[in-house]
């Protein structure tokens, strides 16, 4: 059966930078880019679960001298720009797949993001299976994750299409051997799809590189900063 796997942040999610670092950071009167640096290892370990949520609080208190209530500020400012909003079109398309193919998500994630984003956009059950980073202990652009999903969907990597908005993490999963789409924006995104699905139903539809190739879509390169992770 063919198959789609998103990305969750800065595609079903839309997550623009909300400038709470710098916010955080003027107000401890730290120098640009100090809470990165502080953090910057707790933010890999909380990305591939090896750290607990209270141990990141616990670091985020003693390395930026914060108390308990300004600690759960500072996260509640870094879950708020992690969330984001919802990508109500490109949701509401893929609510629209299910039976079609199989769903999946793939997704760089930071620990405690599972629980958020059921809560809040409810993807356990948008799609049939969800694999996070920081519970597998490995994140994109390591061919090890692309594999993880595909195993977690019981798919062949050539019969997905894998969407994500950066093109390290495209061009990855392209080497790993899935079709990829980088996303740009929603409209566009979806035709791909579309596409991708039209072109399971063609005869001979095992496509092999020729095939794979008239359906390259642009890596051209983009910036994509999060917080806690690039997703």
């Amino acid at each position: 059966m063919t198959c789609v796997i998103l990305d969750i942040g800065g595609v079903l999610e839309i997550t623009p930078d909300t400038g709470w670092v710098r916010r955080w950071e003027e107000r401890l009167a730290l120098p640009p880019g100090a809470v990165g640096e502080r953090l910057a290892d707790v933010w890999r370990a909380g990305s591939v679960g090896r750290v607990r949520e209270d141990e990141v609080h616990a670091e985020v208190a003693a390395r930026l001298g914060l108390d308990a209530p300004g600690t759960q500020s500072f996260m509640a400012d870094l879950w708020t720009e992690y969330l984001g909003t919802p990508n109500t079109e490109l949701i509401a398309y893929v609510q629209g797949l299910r039976g079609r193919c199989r769903l999946g998500i793939l997704s760089n994630s930071f620990v405690g993001a599972r629980e958020r984003e059921t809560a809040r956009y409810h993807f356990d059950e948008l799609v049939d299976h969800i694999v996070y980073s920081h519970e597998i202990g490995i994140g994109k652009p390591d061919p090890r994750a692309y594999a993880a999903a595909c195993d977690a969907l019981e798919v062949p990597p050539e019969s997905c299409l894998f969407v994500d908005d950066t093109p390290v993490n495209v061009a990855a999963a392209r080497a790993a051997g899935l079709y990829a789409h980088l996303f740009e924006d929603t409209a566009g995104t979806i035709r791909r799809i579309a596409a991708h699905l039209d072109r399971a139903l063609l005869p001979g539809s095992a496509a092999g590189p020729a095939v794979r190739g008239a359906y390259a879509f642009s890596t051209a390169d983009s910036a994509c900063s999060r917080s806690a992770r690039v997703r």
